[in-house]
């Protein structure tokens, strides 16, 4: 929530269709509630965040919150990346997983669904 930058979340979801991935594509953006609706929805195996601002990091915290308080975070992997996130901060919210960049995005969701 906040964040309009998506070249990094366009190259991770491009790398990501490129291994074999299907996808939703919330755009930017993104309230936690939209989250929880897109996975109710569609039923993925992972969610992946992005951000670029430190100010735009609370929301993922608050994705994350929500996913548990609609009884779906042990359906769903969390995967999260951008400039100012750290694999300290994935740990600190809960997430499944941290990736610096697209490439690795690609591995860390190979290894989350366990392909």
């Amino acid at each position: 929530k906040g964040d309009l930058h998506d070249i990094g979340k366009n190259l991770v979801k491009m790398m990501l269709e490129g291994a074999g991935f299907g996808g939703v594509d919330r755009g930017t953006d993104v309230t936690p509630e939209k989250f929880v609706k897109a996975v109710q929805e569609h039923n993925p195996h992972v969610v992946g965040m992005s951000a670029l601002l430190t100010t735009t990091m609370p929301s993922m915290s608050g994705t994350v919150k929500a996913l548990q308080e609609a009884g779906l975070r042990d359906k769903v992997k969390v995967m999260i990346g951008g400039a100012p996130v750290t694999d300290g901060f994935a740990k600190q919210i809960g997430a499944d997983g941290y990736s610096p960049d697209a490439s690795s995005a690609v591995r860390l969701a190979k290894s989350l669904v366990g392909a």
